[in-house]
This record gives structure tokens, sequence and C-alpha cells, in this order.
């Protein structure tokens, strides 16, 4: 019988790091863009600043993985949790763009670096039955502290300049890379780390007789990076449509109802928190039900509904509806990402898990760097209507290809045990 994944410590450290780390990244990404503005910065350059913090993310995303394979998951994470928190003290102390563009880069390399390493940590820990009941708290955790971050951070400007949110941030990071430091154990991703010929060192013996035993049975197999690319291909395609999608919808959903919905300035703030609501809500059930029936059967589940939400949102008139609208997109869309996540802990050996998680995010940081430059030259030359149906169309794209693979599911067919590598 399964048990309870909070009663593993090390689960355990990795939620309470991921809740106070979003609450640290809520508190600042929600003033860096007025603090820029009001420092003279124009609005071309504070876009080049957020591709700084993107290509940080794509250029780190596979080296973290051959990083934590190399010096384990706590090293790599403690490391990166540090370097974020040096990066954002520092922030209101630089005045170039160039050095902004440095420290932003670093941002997001450290970012990237934090998320493979936690995600390593849960796939390795979580056993079969609650892959996706793991990664799912994970993305509650990480969605309320986003959540909690801004309203912390409008009561810190109400009293101290903008510059202070900064450092309470990266007080808050500081005190995350020494809890990671003392409390995360120094094998907690020793599932993923097994040796080329598939042995544990002895003093992690015992932790592996908690993994998985179709991932253990897998790990004299190396995959390399293009066999495990080609296992977890359905997750990267739903990690590369969600960071499209959610950096799209970020910029230019707001815009789209104040321009052609006439929704007031102020009230595009509740668009915002009604699809984090439903995220918040939904992503722990979504993963409860997959993995009862199967990830990637609820994944496309998923994907149709918010589509269809999608499809049908620029054809709303009355903002309360369009509220549920986005409540049910939050609910549905944003379930996705944690599940793929967990699917992917389910169909490569436990030793390739850091290499799965480095190419998941590489994929997700794509997607957040194309979709915005695409959707806005779709906003601009077409509208706000055709844009969102170009992403109504990518997860429709999404859809075919669960279909396409549904095999890459083990639930699709109970005597699998791991898919074999498919050519």
């Amino acid at each position: 019988m399964n048990r309870s994944p909070l009663q593993d410590s090390d689960i355990r450290h990795v939620y309470i790091g991921t809740l106070l780390l979003g609450l640290a990244y809520g508190i600042a990404l929600s003033v860096i863009a007025v603090y820029l503005d009001e420092r003279g910065f124009e609005k071309r350059e504070i876009g080049n600043l957020a591709a700084a913090f993107a290509a940080g993310i794509v250029l780190l995303s596979i080296p973290a993985g051959a990083l934590i394979r190399r010096f384990s998951a706590k090293t790599v994470v403690t490391s990166a949790v540090l370097a974020y928190a040096a990066v954002t003290l520092a922030f209101p102390h630089i005045n170039s763009l160039v050095g902004i563009a440095g420290l932003r880069f670093v941002d997001g390399a450290a970012s990237v670096s934090i998320w493979v390493s936690c995600e390593t940590v849960l796939l390795a820990r979580a056993q079969t039955g609650q892959k996706a009941l793991v990664t799912s708290l994970y993305a509650v955790f990480m969605a309320l502290g986003y959540i909690l971050g801004p309203l912390l951070s409008r009561g810190l400007v109400a009293l101290w300049p903008l510059s202070a949110a900064f450092s309470v941030a990266g007080a808050l990071a500081l005190g995350v890379g020494v809890y990671f430091l003392l409390f995360l154990s120094r094998d907690a991703d020793a599932a993923a780390r097994l040796d080329p010929g598939g042995e544990a060192s002895s003093d992690v013996q015992t932790r592996l007789e908690r993994a998985d035993g179709p991932a253990r049975e897998a790990t004299n197999d190396d995959l390399g990076s293009l066999g495990v690319l080609w296992r977890i291909k359905t997750s990267c395609f739903a990690t590369f449509a969600y960071g499209y999608f959610q950096a799209s919808v970020v910029l230019f959903l707001p815009l789209f109802l104040m321009a052609e919905k006439h929704v007031s300035k102020e009230n595009t703030i509740y668009v915002t928190a009604c699809f984090a609501l439903g995220m918040v809500l939904f992503t722990n059930p979504a993963g409860r039900i997959g993995d009862r029936f199967g990830h990637l059967l609820t994944m496309r589940t998923l994907a149709v509904i918010g589509t269809l939400m999608i499809a049908s949102f620029a054809w709303l008139d009355s903002f309360p509806w369009m509220l549920v609208a986005v409540f049910v997109a939050g609910a549905t869309l944003a379930s996705i990402s944690p599940m793929s996540l967990a699917l992917q802990g389910l169909v490569v050996p436990a030793r390739d898990y850091s290499r799965a998680t480095a190419i998941y995010n590489a994929f997700y940081a794509a997607g957040m760097l194309i979709g915005p430059p695409i959707s806005s030259l779709l906003f601009e030359r077409l509208g706000g209507a055709p844009m969102l149906h170009h992403l109504a169309a990518m997860w429709c794209g999404f859809i075919g290809f669960t279909l396409i693979f549904r095999k890459d599911d083990p639930a699709h067919d109970e005597r699998t045990a791991v898919i074999p590598l498919q050519r």
C-alpha cells in the first residue's frame, strides 16, 4: 500500500523550499517591470532583459542535468538557490543595461537549475502510483508562492521603496539555500544517480529499495539524450505547449480584453487570479486522476476541455463568463504540466531522471521564447481573436500527438513495465 509522500523527508523539504522560493519569485517579479520603468528603461529594453532571463534558462537547462549526475541534486540546488539570492540582492545596486542583463541571465540559469534539481528529487523519491500526486503538489506549492508573493510585495512597497522588495526576496532565497544545505539529504536523488554499471553506492542502497521496480530494471540501458527524448516526447510537447501558451496569454490576454472586450485595466487582474485559482484547486485532484487512470489519457482529456475554453473565449462578451472560462482553462491546461513531468518518471530509468527533467525544462523554455514573438505578430496583424485561436490550434496539435503516441503511457498496456525504445 502506498504511503503518503509527505512521510518522505526529502519530498517535504522540496515542498517547503519551493513554497518559499515561489514567494521570493512572486515578490521580485511583481515589481521588476515597474522598478525598471521608474529607473528610465524603455519598454524595448525591459523586453530584452526578459529575453536575457529566458536565454539563461535555455542555455543551462541541459547542463543542469549533467551537473546533477556529477555532483548530486543537493549540491546543484543549493548552489543555484544561493546564486539566485545573490543576483536578487544585487539587483537594486546595478544601474547599467548590460549589468542588469547579466543578472537576469544568471537568474534564469539559477532558476532552471533549481527546477531540474527539485524535479529530479521528486521523481526519484515518489512511488510508482504517486508520481502525478507528488508533482502536482509541487506545482501547487509553487503556485501558492507566486500568488502570495505579489500580495506581500504590495505591503512592502507601501512602506518602503521598490528596491526593498528585492532585498526581502533575496533574503528569503538565502534562507532557502541554507535550509537545503542543512536538511536535504546528500543522497536525495540516489535512485537517479546510479553508476554506469547500475550499482548504487552502499550508503544509499537502503534508499534504493524504495525506488521504482520498472525503473531499476532499466538502469543497465544507456539510452543517451536522444533515447530519453524519444521516450518523453509527449511530455516535452506538453511542456512546450504550456510554456508557449502561458508566456503568450500573460502578455496579450489583458491587452485583448482592454482593446476588444472593453474590460478596464483594473479588472484584468481578476483574470490572472482566476487562472491561478483554477490551477491551485484542481492540479492535485487531476494528479490523483492521472495516477489512477493513466497520465496521457488524463492530459488529453484536460487539453480537450482547455482548448474549448480558449476557442470560445473570443466569442464571450460577459465578463463573469470570461472569468469562468479562464478558471476552467487554469484548472485544465495548468494541470497538464505537472502530470507530464510525472509521466516521464514512469517511462525512463531512474538514473536518467536528471537528464529527462533537463530536456523537459529546455522545451518549456523554448515555448516561453517562441510564443510571445509569434503571438505578438498575429495580434498586431490579425487581432486578438486569431491570436487566441492559434493557441487553441497548438493544443489541438498536442491532442493529436497524444493519440498517435498513446502507447507511450504504461497505463495504455498494463503488461508493459517500461515502454521499449521505439525507432
